[in-house]
């Protein structure tokens, strides 16, 4: 996979007219949708960590489109950066507010808060230190925030991905960071005042990148589950479940997720392992391939074999090719609410009409038997998409997922990276009676929403593609 570093790495380090440091860098997840100001409806969270503010490159934003029973409309929503007031920080150029953003509601008030990372960010720790904000939601949306500092004298990247999850008071709601040196765990009572419950840091773990949290065991107390960077020769990085016990699993790959599979009460971890193989059979599949491993009532053991999910597994729509991406993007939501969360995988290196024009594949979750059966998929390709395949398009860089009109039908949205120029693009696929639908699919460009340079917004966020 590392074999595509050209074309991925022009499209998300060029951002604002700046060259970003040539370093390992991923901005991994998008926040799904979420109440913030408690009207009933979910809002949109559109990431543009490349765009600009007031003359800075790259300095970041995050567009909240507000949900309502007609769906969105891009009239109905903020533009948030630094130099929003009640918002910490100064917009500087390279800065990439927006670059990995998580929804909860931390501090348990009834609205959902968005967990903001910002890795570029220079501060007293030094240059890209990086830095995490917590936006707090209220009757007004989002209007104010504080920092959640790391316990660490010195970080770097922190906040190159977070998540958070909220299942009860106190230590019940988490929120976990990533940097390029650490992971950052905290929990609840959280405060708009910026006050947590506590902050352990975990070094021992080399070089994580995605994290994810969730109750694999049924405790009501969220776990972590993590990612690392490459090691070695093997494709992906490490896999772990409360990494500072050293609980590395079996099987490999750069992104997580959580979600609850087999609908069996328990959690389950799924990640996305792009890369191609260095050795053929040893790991990795070629073209890319997602792994799951279930949760139980003692969590998920380190000795499980994972599932293995490819674009050869039976069901599945296409075939694994080399350099397809499958499993870039990963994120795991009940689409055809039958209990069952479904994986959402995405494959922006997807050859199509054109070169790398990326697709999304949907495998429905099941209580027993092979996965597979019923998936589905989507491009630009599809009928009643907007747009059309076009090279490096990347369509399936980010993946989420979210009822924002509340008709119980969630929607689907997809990002492309490399969409006219970099700028990107989100596409949101209506629930439909059974999943999502292309039919009165629509797509959100970022002049739509008022972001008009002309190259390296990066609307949706820029995922893995500069990792991979």
């Amino acid at each position: 996979m590392r074999r595509w570093g050209v074309a991925a790495f022009v499209a998300a380090s060029l951002v604002g007219g700046v060259l970003l440091p040539a370093v390992p860098a991923g901005a991994v997840h998008g926040a799904v949708p979420g109440d913030f100001n408690g009207d009933g409806y979910r809002d949109a969270v559109l990431p543009a960590p490349g765009a600009n503010v007031s003359g800075k490159g790259g300095a970041g934003a995050v567009v909240v489109l507000y949900g309502a029973a007609s769906g969105l409309s891009t009239s109905r929503r903020k533009t948030i950066t630094q130099n929003t007031p009640g918002v910490p920080g100064v917009s500087e150029t390279g800065d990439a507010f927006g670059a990995a953003t998580a929804t909860a509601d931390v501090n348990r008030d009834g609205y959902a808060d968005l967990v903001v990372g910002t890795p570029d960010e220079d501060g007293s720790k030094g240059t890209d230190s990086g830095a995490v904000t917590v936006l707090w939601g209220s009757r007004s949306g989002l209007t104010s925030g504080t920092d959640l500092p790391s316990p660490l004298s010195s970080t770097h990247r922190y906040g190159e991905d977070v998540a958070a999850l909220g299942l009860g008071a106190g230590w019940h709601t988490r929120v976990a960071v990533s940097a390029m040196d650490s992971t950052v765990y905290f929990t609840g009572p959280f405060t708009r005042s910026g006050t947590f419950g506590s902050a352990v840091d975990n070094e021992g773990t080399l070089s994580p990148l995605s994290v994810a949290l969730g109750d694999f065991d049924g405790d009501t107390a969220p776990d972590l589950a993590s990612a690392t960077f490459r090691d070695s020769a093997l494709t992906g990085g490490n896999i772990y479940v409360n990494p500072w016990h050293d609980n590395e699993l079996r099987g490999n790959g750069l992104i997580v997720a959580a979600g609850d599979v087999n609908g069996d009460g328990f959690t389950d971890l799924v990640a996305g392992d792009p890369d191609e193989p260095e050795k053929a059979g040893v790991d990795g599949a070629p073209g890319g391939r997602v792994l799951l491993w279930y949760g139980s009532e003692k969590g998920i053991a380190t000795d499980a074999e994972p599932v293995q999910i490819t674009q050869n597994t039976a069901g599945v729509p296409g075939a694994s090719e080399k350099y397809d991406g499958f499993g870039t993007s990963v994120t795991v939501a009940d689409l055809n609410r039958d209990g069952r969360a479904d994986i959402v995988v995405g494959s922006p290196f997807e050859d199509l009409a054109r070169s790398r024009a990326g697709q999304v594949t949907v495998i429905p979750g099941l209580s027993s038997g092979a996965l597979g059966t019923g998936s589905y998929s989507f491009s630009q390709d599809t009928a009643g998409v907007p747009g059309a395949s076009e090279t490096d398009d990347f369509f399936g860089t980010t993946v989420s997922v979210g009822d924002i009109d509340k008709d119980g039908r969630p929607e689907l949205f997809v990002g492309a990276a490399g969409e006219n120029n970099s700028t990107g693009a989100v596409w949101v696929f209506p629930g439909g009676s059974t999943r999502p639908t292309a039919t009165g699919s629509r797509v959100i460009t970022p002049n739509a929403v008022g972001l008009t340079q002309q190259w390296g917004t990066l609307l949706g966020g820029d995922g893995l593609l500069s990792v991979i």
